[in-house]
């Protein structure tokens, strides 16, 4: 599939702004479920290349001098292919990386609990079923609602509150992955638009399971299905800290507002 995306990010300050610093990741892996074509961003300030530790292409944007707004503009074409949602293990990171709870995704009793029939799935029927199975209970469990929460949310929390976005639901899966054993890893990227249950803006996270004999799987709890050629994968990490498209620091500035529009198509 074609798909050609438009990414503007915008923050306007309430006053001037000294030095402003913006992490970047918004670069599409090279994997065998897609291919770049084109890739351009265009940033106010300096625009540095470098590489994370989860091997994701990454920028770092710089501004310095006096300055009110910041901008971020993203446009690419990719071509993808379906894997099924599957890609080979194959990136270099030792699996148990993925093991590790963050902040974000660390369980709690209820977590943990919640957690419980899925390790049951996975110890009689494999952990493709439990993935599945997963998947589908963080669906049911956090209905997905924009507005309730924020990017400092913890897995426990959502599911708590029983609602939240993508976001939160790509941390109680992986929350609940990692507590009964089973490497999981958070996926920020783009869905075309006009797929799946439209609940998202194309901006969108899941969450990839290691499955034996497979490799790493996706899974889409707020679509209830594997990635296809419809997604793009732009980051991996352990949770939304550690592969967020754009995470910034700058001198004063004082209030900030952020616009963010985000068009994914397909040809």
């Amino acid at each position: 599939m074609h798909l050609i995306v438009e990414h503007v990010t915008h923050f306007r300050f309430a006053q001037p702004a000294t030095h402003s610093i913006q992490y970047l990741r918004m670069t599409p892996r090279t994997d065998m479920s897609q291919r770049v074509r084109r890739w351009d961003i265009a940033v106010s300030g300096r625009l540095t290349p470098w590489t994370d530790g989860f091997d994701n292409p990454a920028h770092v944007a710089t501004l310095d001098g006096a300055h009110e707004e910041v901008a971020v503009t993203v446009t690419g074409e990719v071509e993808t292919v379906s894997t099924n949602g599957v890609l080979p293990l194959d990136d270099g990171l030792p699996p148990e990386i993925f093991l590790s709870p963050t902040h974000l995704t660390e369980a709690d009793d209820a977590v943990a609990g919640f957690a419980e029939p899925v390790a049951r799935i996975a110890a009689d029927q494999g952990s493709l079923d439990a993935g599945h199975a997963l998947m589908n209970a963080v669906a049911e469990s956090v209905t997905y609602q924009s507005g309730q929460t924020t990017v400092e949310t913890r897995a426990a929390e959502a599911l708590a509150a029983g609602k939240g976005v993508c976001q939160d639901q790509a941390h109680l899966f992986i929350a609940a992955a990692r507590y009964i054993g089973l490497p999981a890893r958070y996926v920020s990227g783009y869905l075309a638009a006009g797929q799946g249950n439209d609940s998202h803006l194309a901006s969108h996270a899941w969450a990839e399971l290691l499955v034996d004999g497979l490799g790493w799987v996706s899974f889409d709890p707020a679509n209830r299905q594997c990635a296809t050629d419809e997604y793009i994968r732009l980051a991996l990490g352990l949770d939304y800290a550690s592969a967020c498209p754009v995470r910034g620091q700058r001198r004063g500035g004082g209030f900030e507002e952020m616009d963010v529009k985000v068009q994914v198509l397909s040809q």
